[in-house]
């Protein structure tokens, strides 16, 4: 075995991924999904079982019998009426990073988790991921662990915030502490064969915020309650394509709890056509009785269409009244009557905090480069929402009423820059989607408003009209001032900051989860060094970004970082940082499929740390129009 070298970004991914897998691990992972694993243990051979007979552990307590349960050994447990003002109500369906699964259909103080020993589940379907829903105790050991841990995650983000970048006191054994219980465990599939997977689940009271699925407001105890969040996870792992699951042996780490588990169905049939980033939580109107009417651009054209809404990062559930789609005629006006969307057969649909919804597949013929009006009614009050903050598009807002299925746009008087909620459309049929995992120059800070001139667009425009590679969907998670090995946004609570999680805390949901995901461009390290990250740190943190894309069978191009003197932050010390990423890069080899040379493609050669005058938009940060198309025209298609 190879011996494992902690990077700093490593370690500080371990501390804050719900899942982390090093090189070492992810290469591991990787061949064990292509060949049979090794000799099965004693416990592969009982029968498998319903994950809930096999319950053995209480997690949830009511408020006023905390007694009652004892997730954690120390008579901790979590609070049952927090879990129903979240909407994770015993039995109810949740569907988090494109996987579906079901709370426990168990009542407050009655077994609702397993402790992982080995235990074999029967489980069944096909996808490219199994999904997890678990917890991890133990973690930091016990109360003064758990504090450093979540003390560690705050000094972590003084730091970034005074622009010192990620610290380098916290030890590979600290972050996997923090990191709390892991193992490795078994898939058996209905042709006899099997593959391993390595499964991390981070602690309930220490670990990130950044990756939870959600986080409740107290914890539970026989002293009483603890104004002290409690977090709960979806990890996923990745399965042999094509092949029937049967059952699967879970990891033997008693500190791992697992409330339920499912085969993530791939998305074959289907292909992502527009897409954008959760950047933040923040808050909005207040809008009562609002429609809202958003404006997206789609890359690729197909027969059928459905959506996807996010409440990434709530705390509370987000009611949808009903939704349609159209295509726009221009500003809120449709080409023709909006066509009525449905959730699961209704027309609405209630998201629970963390979770996401997609609409039905609908007969509706979407074009390739248009625009498209997808409108939903908020008929509750919402006073903050999940956003993509950087639109470069102007959507809008109605008068109080329900007004998805308007066909004029005179109910729409108020407009908005953002994206709230909306994070996906998915066209029926095509070859699948490239994403493109970027910072502001990716999303399209710079580009002319309402004209859809980001470098994305222009690249989907390249791939429509050529035939030497498929017409692949391109995806834009670009989120303006993220970075790839800290979190600008903490992944919890209203806030103004909407720099998202970092690119090693969102990959699994804006990458792993994406619609026919083929292959994704990283594009991104410049906000890193500019607040104070040293080149090994960013290098680390892309390798990692590789490693864990690859291991689930992505192709993965990396993107040099443009040059910015003459931006503010943008030093000689910063530009020192900024040429030690992009000279490892160039000379990865095997670590990327590809490497696209955007420094390159800016830069002025009479002064190569800067972006050529022509290209600049004028802050020397982001390229204006003419940069971003020079990037998307500089592209390799073959690569893709």
């Amino acid at each position: 075995m190879r011996r494992r070298v902690w990077g700093t970004a490593v370690v500080l991914a371990l501390l804050s991924a719900a899942v982390t897998v090093p090189a070492t691990t992810a290469t591991a992972e990787s061949s064990a999904v292509s060949e049979a694993s090794a000799l099965p243990s004693a416990a592969a051979q009982k029968r498998p079982l319903p994950l809930e007979r096999l319950f053995d552990n209480t997690a949830v307590s009511d408020d006023a019998r905390p007694a009652e349960a004892d997730f954690d050994g120390s008579g901790r447990s979590l609070s049952a009426q927090d879990l129903t003002a979240a909407g994770w109500t015993p039995g109810r369906s949740l569907t988090v990073q494109g996987a579906r699964l079901a709370w426990p259909r168990r009542a407050a103080g009655e077994p609702d988790n397993v402790r992982a020993d080995g235990q074999s589940v029967r489980v069944g379907g096909r996808g490219d991921a199994l999904a997890f829903l678990v917890a991890g105790t133990g973690g930091g050991r016990g109360d003064a662990g758990a504090r450093r841990c979540r003390d560690h995650e705050r000094a972590e983000a003084r730091r970034v915030e005074h622009g010192r970048g990620p610290g380098t006191d916290w030890s590979a054994p600290e972050a996997e502490q923090c990191a709390a219980a892991s193992g490795t465990g078994v898939v058996r599939y209905a042709n006899g064969s099997r593959s391993s997977y390595r499964l991390t689940a981070s602690d309930w009271r220490g670990g990130p915020l950044a990756t939870k699925a959600v986080a409740l407001p107290h914890i539970n105890t026989p002293g009483g309650q603890l104004a002290e969040k409690a977090r709960l996870y979806v990890v996923t792992v990745p399965l042999v394509q094509g092949r029937e699951v049967a059952s699967v042996e879970l990891p033997r780490n008693p500190d791992l709890h697992v409330f339920a588990l499912s085969v993530r169905a791939d998305s074959r049939g289907w292909t992502g056509s527009w897409a954008a980033s959760t950047s933040g939580y923040t808050a909005v109107g207040p809008w009562t009785d609002r429609t809202l009417r958003l404006v997206v651009h789609t890359s690729a054209g197909g027969p059928r269409v459905r959506i996807r809404l996010d409440n990434t990062f709530a705390a509370s559930p987000v009611r949808i009244g009903g939704a349609t789609v159209a295509v726009q005629a221009s500003g809120a006006r449709p080409r023709g009557a909006p066509v009525p969307l449905s959730f699961g057969g209704a027309a609405g649909t209630e998201i629970p905090a963390g979770a996401q919804a997609f609409s039905d597949p609908l007969a509706f013929d979407v074009p390739a480069d248009a625009n498209l009006l997808v409108s939903f009614h908020l008929p509750g009050m919402v006073t903050a929402a999940p956003v993509h903050s950087l639109a470069v598009q102007t959507s809008y807002v109605s008068t109080p009423g329900d007004h998805a299925g308007d066909g004029a746009p005179d109910a729409y008087t108020s407009t908005i820059t953002n994206w709230p909620l909306l994070t996906g459309v998915d066209v029926g049929g095509g070859p699948g989607s490239v994403v493109l995992l970027g910072d502001s120059i990716t999303d399209g800070e710079k580009s002319t408003r309402d004209t859809n001139r980001r470098w994305p667009d222009v690249l989907a425009a390249r791939l429509r009209n050529q035939s030497v590679v498929p017409r692949y969907g391109v995806l834009n998670h670009g989120i303006s001032a993220n970075r790839v090995v800290s979190d600008r946004y903490t992944g919890d609570g209203v806030s103004t900051d909407t720099g998202g999680v970092s690119a090693l805390h969102r990959l699994d949901r804006d990458v792993l989860a994406q619609t026919s995901a083929r292959t994704v461009v990283v594009f991104q390290g410049v906000n890193d060094v500019r607040w104070g990250a040293s080149a090994e740190q960013v290098v680390a943190g892309l390798r990692e970004i590789a490693d864990r894309a690859r291991g689930r069978g992505l192709r993965v191009l990396a993107a040099t970082i443009a040059p910015c003197e003459g931006e503010a932050r943008c030093t000689a010390v910063v530009d020192a940082q900024r040429v030690a990423v992009n000279r490892w890069i160039r000379s990865s080899g095997a670590v990327f499929d590809g490497v696209l040379d955007f420094d390159a493609v800016l830069r002025d050669p009479e002064r190569p740390a800067r972006i050529l005058p022509a290209y600049d938009s004028g802050d020397h940060l982001h390229p204006g129009d003419a940069g971003l198309a020079a990037l998307a025209e500089s592209v390799d298609l073959k690569l893709l």
